[in-house]
């Protein structure tokens, strides 16, 4: 069946449904365009979770689905793949534990740590954080979450995303370090998870200066899931909706090179707007979403079948609950 075909079914199915259907900017655009609502992580989370259908097909990735049941645990959350965040699916609880376990073997006391947690987690390492009194933050809020965590004088234990928290260090003047690198986690403010993003990885200090070099005038910006060093180099760091707003707001003459996913890059201006890459920086996750998944799922919403609902245990969502509230109460 053609795209074509596909959207028109799609269409017609929700005409016939109490549904509502969200899309995360890294999506496919065929699956982005189908979406009632578009966004970056926590929009779509506080959008999804004040919606009156009562049924929600989330388009993006796993953690994003759960954050929608955490704040709105009545709302059914159903997802067409069930897909994984890479960088979310580097951490557990297991891990978490274990990670804490070694700031205490170095010396610092569980009750002096401070976790706070990238939304690009799970619900249960989120209800993990709320139980020892931490946060949940996004890629746009970090440094707010971070300066309200240091008031308590405590230690941040910042998981899974080493960059995020490095770069948001940099950026506060703030000393940090990654668990095993080798440094003493009692010389650093913010003690940093080995996690990352893998999408972001792929861009370079080289590819910057491979833009300047063509463009002496090209701006370049980036994601704070970069490296320290390509941010450092960029004229603009932000989450998704802070590039995207940052981007608008340009001449349209005026060229620029974005360090993040393709698929939003891609449908940002129609000129001067370039990847700061050599090879196409595509989310596999967030592109396993289809139409077809699309459909089947509107026609198993149809047939009362819910067997791609997401669903999280009251003891685990109470906690996520809390963390994510802190966030919200800044």
């Amino acid at each position: 069946m053609s795209n074509n075909a596909l959207k028109e079914e799609i269409l017609k199915l929700k005409e016939e449904l109490d549904v509502t259907i969200v899309a995360h900017f890294y999506q496919k655009d065929e699956v982005f365009d189908m979406a009632d609502f578009t966004g970056d992580s926590l929009a779509l989370a506080t959008f999804a979770a004040n919606d009156k259908n009562p049924n929600l097909i989330f388009c993006g990735v796993g953690f994003m689905g759960q954050s929608v049941k955490i704040l709105a645990p009545n709302k059914r959350v159903l997802m067409p793949r069930m897909a994984c965040c890479a960088m979310a699916k580097m951490i557990d609880v297991n891990y978490y534990d274990q990670n804490v376990a070694i700031l205490e073997k170095s010396g610092i006391k569980k009750e002096e740590i401070m976790p706070i947690t990238y939304i690009n987690s799970s619900a249960e390492v989120k209800a993990a954080v709320g139980k020892m009194g931490g946060y949940v933050c996004t890629s746009s809020n970090a440094k707010v979450i971070i300066t309200k965590a240091l008031k308590s004088g405590k230690k941040i234990l910042f998981v899974p995303d080493r960059c995020l928290g490095q770069n948001i260090a940099i950026d506060m003047g703030l000393k940090s370090c990654v668990v095993g690198d080798g440094s003493d986690p009692k010389e650093a403010d913010i003690i940093c998870y080995n996690g990352f993003c893998s999408v972001h990885q792929l861009f370079d200090v080289e590819d910057i200066e491979f833009y300047r070099e063509k463009y002496p005038d090209i701006l370049v910006v980036t994601h704070p899931e970069c490296k320290p060093e390509v941010c450092e180099k960029s004229d603009f760091v932000g989450s998704t909706s802070q590039i995207i707003k940052y981007i608008k707001e340009l001449p349209l003459e005026q060229k620029v090179v974005v360090g993040t996913e393709y698929n939003m890059v891609n449908r940002l201006r129609e000129k001067n707007t370039y990847i700061l890459s050599s090879t196409k920086p595509e989310c596999p996750t967030m592109n396993e979403t289809r139409l077809e998944d699309l459909k089947d799922t509107l026609l198993k919403i149809k047939d009362g079948n819910y067997e791609s609902e997401i669903t999280i245990s009251e003891d685990t969502r109470k906690y996520a609950f809390e963390a994510l509230n802190r966030m919200f109460e800044l």
